[in-house]
């Protein structure tokens, strides 16, 4: 979640900071490692990776760049205090890279877990930042319900036994509810948002899937044969239902089965896809749409519309979305250029401010070339260049794959 789109609130005390972070992370985190960033008082990125244990735990196999997956980058050998120690110094240094893009003045430091996995942990972070250039304000953990600063050794303000809070009694969790905003209770809620549909939906879109399949055929079949391989024929298919999907979801329909499933198969073609990407940005419903589409969409044909889900997330100052997003894309093509390409993005703590003026069709007519997103000569530079820019592409793959024991962030 971006930091600005909460409401403007004071945090006068640890508790309040400690309110917050669900709201900013959208999920309450638990064994993680969490850096707020500030700049001039005010949070401007929040940053998580999962809590190094020393152990050997590499990627699942079937993901090529998750980017915000647990892992702790273990030593294989060795006791496991060496070990929690090594994997601790690697997630600071890459926390500390991603934090300092921000262009940040401050940090808070804020370790979920117990002692023996925090404290390496927040040890090896918070030298980093020092190093860095950044004032780190405190550092805390916590374990069930209750925190500590490390900072802080008066008893009266700072117990031996820490100091309990309740996260959902605080007027921060209020206010931030009241505006609308959701902290789910963990990351797992999250992935489940994201998940296949199951039961008799499944089964009526794998049947509608058959009969998207079989009406593209028809149509690469009809095309004449100036259209090598039906080319502008699914092109045109493509636009026009990405044009329906968009208006269906912005006046608040949904998608038939039938319809889902032949956008699902148009959205294959690379120039389809570029043409919806070209229209998706952080209005809302565009990730109700391609959300849907992403958990309704058969096996092969999810990369897509997750990648496009992940970038109107992301797009969006949703970082926690984007990067489940692009978890589903990669499960089912794990080299997929553009889930590659925004794992990149994710990876780096790439600021969604970036494209602020992304080009396409406006909201209120996708269709088009007019509105508030129109294209801005000399400025806009379309994803279909993507396809020209391979090289990018397998370079990309390249460090995904040498990364494979290198801790993320959300």
């Amino acid at each position: 979640m971006d930091p600005a789109d909460l409401p403007l609130l004071s945090v006068r005390s640890p508790a309040d900071l400690l309110a917050a972070v669900p709201y900013l992370l959208g999920f309450h985190p638990a064994d993680s490692l969490v850096v707020v960033a500030l700049r001039e008082k005010r949070v401007v990125f929040v940053a998580r990776a999962d809590l190094p244990d020393g152990s050997v735990r590499p990627f699942p196999p079937d993901l090529s760049l998750p980017p915000d997956l647990a892992m702790s980058g273990g030593q294989s050998g060795g006791d496991t205090l060496s070990g929690i120690a090594a994997a601790a110094r690697e997630v600071a240094k890459y926390i500390t890279e991603v934090v300092t893009r921000q262009d940040a003045d401050a940090a808070v430091v804020v370790g979920y877990g117990p002692a023996e996995r925090v404290t390496p942990a927040v040890d090896a972070v918070r030298p980093a930042l020092e190093i860095a250039g950044l004032l780190v304000l405190d550092v805390l953990r916590v374990t069930d319900r209750r925190y500590w600063s490390y900072f802080c050794v008066t008893p009266e303000c700072c117990p031996p036994e820490g100091n309990r809070y309740d996260p959902t009694a605080s007027p921060i969790a209020a206010a931030a509810t009241f505006a609308g905003k959701v902290a789910l209770p963990d990351r797992a809620t999250l992935v489940r948002q994201v998940a296949p549909v199951d039961g008799p939906v499944r089964e009526s879109m794998h049947q509608a899937t058959r009969r998207a399949q079989s009406r593209a055929a028809t149509l690469i079949n009809a095309a004449p044969s100036a259209d090598l391989l039906g080319e502008r024929a699914l092109g045109r298919a493509g636009e026009s239902a990405i044009r329906t999907a968009m208006e269906r979801q912005r006046t608040g329909g949904r998608l038939t089965d039938d319809e889902a499933a032949w956008l699902s198969v148009l959205l294959t073609h690379l120039p389809v896809r570029d043409h919806a990407w070209e229209r998706t940005d952080d209005v809302d419903w565009h990730q109700t749409l391609w959300l849907d589409l992403t958990r309704r969409a058969e096996p092969g044909l999810v990369a897509a519309p997750a990648s496009l889900l992940a970038f109107a997330a992301w797009r969006s100052g949703d970082g926690a979305l984007a990067a489940v997003a692009v978890e589903r894309a990669l499960r089912d093509q794990p080299d997929y250029s553009l889930a590659l390409l925004l794992g990149e993005i994710l990876h780096n703590g790439v600021q969604p401010s970036t494209l602020d003026g992304w080009p396409g069709g406006p909201a209120g007519d996708p269709g088009t070339e007019h509105g508030p997103y129109r294209r801005r000569p000399g400025r806009h530079r379309s994803p279909r260049d993507a396809r020209n820019r391979d090289s990018r592409h397998r370079a990309a793959r390249n460090r995904a794959s040498q990364r494979r024991s290198r801790p993320s962030v959300s």
